[in-house]
């Protein structure tokens, strides 16, 4: 059983930054990907952005590739995402997510495959 809760969301200006948290709760041992997800108004859940165990692997969605960058500090149990240069399209609701799965090869994109979920936290840009 694991816990995950978002926080750090909130309205910027496009071109703006936010850097959003997600602390991890419960049973905290073996999480091995976590990611975060995005959900806009009428829309499915969207992949967003993964990092493995140590922080070796990333992958990300060609959206945000050079402009969002992940984190984790295990020591914590918190997992960072660092979004940088926001665009209006940026806007949507932020889950953060776990998964057993090793993704480093071929990723991990479907939101099915994971565990666990926040409750999302919104994110809100302006033109």
């Amino acid at each position: 059983q694991v816990q995950l809760v978002e926080s750090g969301g909130g309205l910027v200006q496009a071109g703006g930054s936010l850097r959003l948290s997600c602390a991890a709760s419960g049973r905290t041992f073996g999480l091995y990907t976590m990611g975060w997800f995005r959900q806009a108004p009428g829309k499915e859940r969207e992949f967003v952005i993964h990092i493995s165990w140590s922080g070796s692997s990333i992958h990300y969605a060609d959206s945000v590739k050079g402009r969002f960058t992940i984190s984790r500090d295990n020591a914590k149990n918190t997992v960072y995402l660092q979004m940088n240069n926001l665009q209006p399209e940026d806007t949507a609701v932020y889950y953060c997510a776990y998964t057993p799965r090793h993704c480093s090869s071929n990723g991990c994109y479907d939101a099915a495959g994971y565990e666990a979920w926040g409750q999302g936290t919104q994110v809100t840009v302006s033109s």
